[in-house]
């Protein structure tokens, strides 16, 4: 059986309040040792700001997974599994390339060797995903030569996903925040005995409710104006925590259960569900990649033409910028989550008429029109 959600919502509540606890002091640690960013051109910030929010969400991690381990619940979890080991370890080197680069700057190459390097150590304690269902078609089981490069490419995507929409203060803790519970409330859903597509002991529902939990401590001090930003420490620690729950539960949801099969699209792709939820920092990444290439610039070449900043430029301050953002990952979270909790495709027309809204509201805010008259 897998672990009761009030079991769950335990284990984020206290990745929440040690993030939480742990960050203010994170912030007068980084001050006296100078591990802040000094404003220019390119940042919207206006003082210098520290950016080792990683460490305090490492510790909430780390205090969540302790959790996790003293409860009864989590047991069968645990007990002669490697897996819950390999996540550690793994978050462990991918908080540390992310806190070097933070107060030391490493190179692209050397980031992008320490992301597989990690993406090594979870194909070691086999922390993989073992089938990929393509909707409507089939559903392929990975042989042990494709295991170790897709895993390595899906944490390359998503850490750097996080990386890139992290631009503007609180954007990406909030988009993961919602994403991540979305996931969660996906995987808990395919883990129901009724449709039984997710086999326990599954350490992907357990995974995300801690990064729903580290971001929902460290917003309050993220949120606009930042006493803090995440830095790479915790951008790539996120993407690693995404990266893990997304493959682990859409990468083994079970093929031979065809209950729900011709029901809904959404239970034929698992793995395209986080493509949906994360919908804002992934197409981002894919125009930032395009845009660089056209440039012949590198890929983790900075410049001002992710979403958040063209939302700034078109008249939408920091904080409305980042709540449209916000509105968008929830909404894509809805989108997904609906036919899933209800078994019908049918009734998009309050989501469309959201989304439309919204669209209206970006596009049409009074004070666009103001800047554009």
């Amino acid at each position: 059986m897998m672990p009761s959600t009030k079991a769950y919502l335990i284990v984020g509540a206290v990745a929440a309040i040690v993030t939480f606890a742990c960050t203010p002091v994170v912030v007068r640690i980084a001050h006296r040792l100078g591990w802040v960013v000094q404003p220019d051109e390119r940042r919207v910030h206006k003082v210098p700001t520290p950016d080792v929010g990683g460490i305090a969400m490492f510790i909430g991690f780390g205090a969540a997974f302790a959790a996790a381990r003293l409860m009864d619940s989590f047991d069968p979890l645990f007990a002669r599994n490697s897996e819950p080991r390999g996540v550690v370890i793994a978050a462990a080197l991918m908080f540390l390339v992310g806190f070097i680069d933070d107060i030391r700057e490493l190179s692209a190459p050397a980031k992008v060797v320490g992301t597989v390097a990690v993406g090594v150590v979870l194909v070691f304690y086999g922390v993989t995903m073992f089938y990929f269902r393509v909707p409507f078609l089939d559903v392929y089981i990975l042989s042990d030569d494709w295991v170790p490069l897709i895993t390595v490419v899906w944490l390359l995507g998503m850490t750097q996903a996080i990386n890139l929409i992290d631009g503007l203060d609180g954007l990406a803790a909030g988009i993961v925040a919602i994403g991540a519970m979305a996931f969660f409330l996906y995987s808990q859903r395919l883990a129901d005995p009724s449709i039984g597509m997710l086999t326990p002991p599954n350490i992907g529902p357990l995974v995300a409710i801690i990064a729903v939990g580290i971001c929902v401590g460290f917003l309050p001090h993220n949120f606009n104006p930042a006493r803090i930003f995440m830095g790479d420490g915790g951008a790539l620690l996120l993407g690693l925590l995404m990266a893990v729950s997304t493959s682990v539960v859409g990468g083994r949801a079970d093929p031979n259960a065809q209950r729900y099969v011709g029901q809904t699209y959404f239970f034929l792709a698992p793995l395209f569900i986080p493509l949906f939820i994360l919908g804002v920092p992934i197409v981002d990444t894919l125009f930032a990649i395009v845009r660089r290439a056209a440039r012949r610039q590198g890929v983790s070449a900075a410049d001002k033409g992710h979403l958040h900043h063209r939302l700034m430029e078109m008249g939408h301050g920091q904080r409305r910028s980042v709540l449209i953002l916000w509105a968008w990952t929830a909404l894509l979270s809805t989108f997904v989550l609906y036919p899933v909790f209800t078994g019908s495709g049918v009734s998009y027309i309050p989501i469309g008429a959201a989304m439309l809204g919204l669209l209206l509201f970006t596009v049409l805010h009074p004070q666009i029109r103001r800047r554009r008259a």
